[in-house]
């Protein structure tokens, strides 16, 4: 499971950036990225744990958790 912080999310669309604790490189909230999450939406600078799926050349998050370390 990865790390991150949110860049950027737009609840509306449901879209966003996370930059990976690892590297800084952003990978990309699709909608329905928080599908099967608690969570309905996110905020800037929040920390976020999640798996990174690669779908046509881009790398995307599934499975969002809040907080550090693994649940």
């Amino acid at each position: 499971m990865a790390q991150g912080v949110v860049k950027s999310y737009d609840p509306n669309s449901g879209t966003g950036i996370v930059l990976l604790d690892t590297d800084k490189t952003e990978v990309y909230l699709h909608p329905g990225s928080l599908k099967d999450s608690i969570f309905r939406t996110l905020r800037q600078g929040q920390r976020i744990n999640f798996d990174i799926e690669n779908i046509e050349g881009k790398d995307i998050i599934k499975n969002v958790k809040i907080g550090q370390g693994e649940y």
